[in-house]
């Protein structure tokens, strides 16, 4: 399988323009990467762009805080589902997190997710791994697992700190084996791509995703 099928390819900055957005699906198209993440206001037009390809289009809710009311996550998911997003992927509120209130973490879950599955997409939960301890994260693992989400995502790629093989190994060991694993920040190379698929991650996010294709074709010790 070529790491190209496990790429996210992304582009979430605040001055994203049309074009960009243009230049990210003909990419997808070209190298066949397993969906693009745009801003919420070009869903529409990716997947417009993206027709009749397998190309999977996704984007962010909560971006890039979380802390953002319930209220406004489940507005965010509406209009992107009416938009035609397949996978959106939501920040979780880490202000909650950091204050040890969980009861509130899996409220917002517990009212996001019903909204989502009812229409069939995919989600996937961002905790912003590089600002949490490993015991926080295994309590991710635990609260979002039981709740039936598709991916763990590590990061938002706005930290300070993005995705490593140590969090995705973490993920791994304590998560449902139903719940698949989303690397994202500061992957910018093939070989710290490769690591993190052989550490368990399915997808990456990746606004680096033509240069690690290439990195890929250029190697001649690919296993994907």
């Amino acid at each position: 399988m070529s790491i190209a099928q496990y790429i996210d390819h992304t582009i979430l900055k605040p001055t994203t323009l049309v074009s960009d957005i243009e230049k990210l699906c003909a990419e997808a198209k070209e190298y066949g990467f397993a969906a693009v993440c745009v801003p919420p206001p070009f869903v529409k037009k990716a997947k417009e762009l993206l027709k009749d390809t397998n190309v999977g289009v996704a984007t962010v809710i909560g971006f890039p805080f979380g802390y953002s009311a319930i209220e406004a996550k489940i507005a965010e998911v509406l209009l992107a589902i009416v938009d035609g997003a397949d996978e959106l992927d939501i920040v979780i509120n880490l202000i909650a997190l950091k204050n040890n209130d969980w009861q509130y973490l899996a409220n917002e879950i517990n009212h996001l997710m019903p909204v989502i599955k009812e229409k069939n997409k995919k989600v996937k939960i961002i905790i912003e791994s590089g600002v949490l301890t490993d015991e926080e994260m295994i309590k991710c693992c635990e609260l979002y697992g039981a709740a039936g989400i598709d991916y763990l995502k590590t990061s938002t790629g706005y930290a300070e700190k993005g995705a490593s093989v140590h969090t995705v190994e973490l993920f791994k060991k304590h998560l449902p084996d139903y719940v698949q694993i989303k690397a994202s920040g500061g992957i910018r190379d093939y070989e710290f791509a490769r690591q993190l698929v052989d550490a368990g991650a399915t997808r990456l996010g990746c606004s680096a995703g033509v240069a690690i294709a290439k990195g890929e074709a250029a190697g001649s010790d690919s296993n994907y």
